[in-house]
């Protein structure tokens, strides 16, 4: 399948509208440019601008009533987070969600997160192993999740597989896994949605990974990712498979 993957859940929604809420404390703080980023970023995210779809700068312009080089700051930003892209004669664009780039996003995570799981098994402090817990204790609560319906995963610290990486306290890995890639990974799942039959079980994963570096074992804290991520790649490969 090449083309957009679409539809979000009932979670994601109340989930953005609660970041949106906790943002406008911090707005009157920010450039112009860093309202725009963010914006732009989170319409792309949740596909209020479409996948694949042309940006237009003057349009952009005069909707936000920004100057040129405002805007042109917060583009170049979201295509450092590979969120859009210049194609010759064409211009910008928002990146197209397909299958093969899903799959690919899979490969890296497994190998990458993997490794974050181990550092972090070698790496970790008191205050990880504590916010890890507190964390896995707050999605257990998710309504959806209780009913085995789906597993939303807040943006940031409150997402499962962005803290994992935080603990690695390796700082490249960081720079790729929660900065470059992280937003493209969320466009994807926002808009596939969190709906899933292996909810109960995700989260069953999640937690035996944590068990497995709070006892320092960073074998098989990789292993336990690299499986998890595999589980989740099967589960969206058999669900696109059902919509073609």
């Amino acid at each position: 399948m090449e083309g957009q993957v679409s539809k979000t859940t009932a979670a994601d929604a109340k989930a953005a509208s609660a970041v949106a809420d906790s943002g406008k404390a911090v707005r009157g703080s920010q450039s112009l440019a860093d309202r725009l980023f963010l914006t732009l970023r989170s319409e792309i995210v949740e596909g209020r601008l479409a996948a694949g779809s042309k940006i237009s700068e003057p349009e952009l312009a005069r909707r936000f009533d920004a100057s040129r080089g405002s805007l042109r700051e917060a583009l170049m930003r979201l295509e450092s987070l590979s969120l859009i892209e210049r194609r010759v004669n064409v211009g910008a664009r928002v990146v197209d969600l397909t299958e093969r780039g899903l799959l690919e996003i899979y490969d890296v995570r497994e190998a990458l997160e993997g490794m974050a799981c181990r550092l972090a098994a070698e790496n970790r402090s008191e205050d990880d192993l504590v916010e890890l817990r507190q964390m896995l204790e707050r999605h257990e609560q998710q309504e959806e999740l209780q009913k085995g319906t789906a597993y939303f995963q807040p943006e940031g610290d409150f997402d499962f597989h962005f803290r994992i990486v935080q603990a690695s306290h390796n700082d490249l890995l960081i720079d790729t896994l929660c900065n470059k890639l992280y937003y493209r990974v969320r466009m994807y799942r926002y808009q596939l949605g969190m709906a899933s039959p292996r909810a109960h079980r995700a989260f069953r994963e999640h937690s035996h990974i944590i068990e497995a570096i709070e006892a320092g074992d960073g074998e098989l804290a990789e292993i336990l990712m690299r499986r998890h991520i595999r589980a989740s790649r099967s589960n969206i490969e058999n669900k696109l498979s059902k919509q073609n």
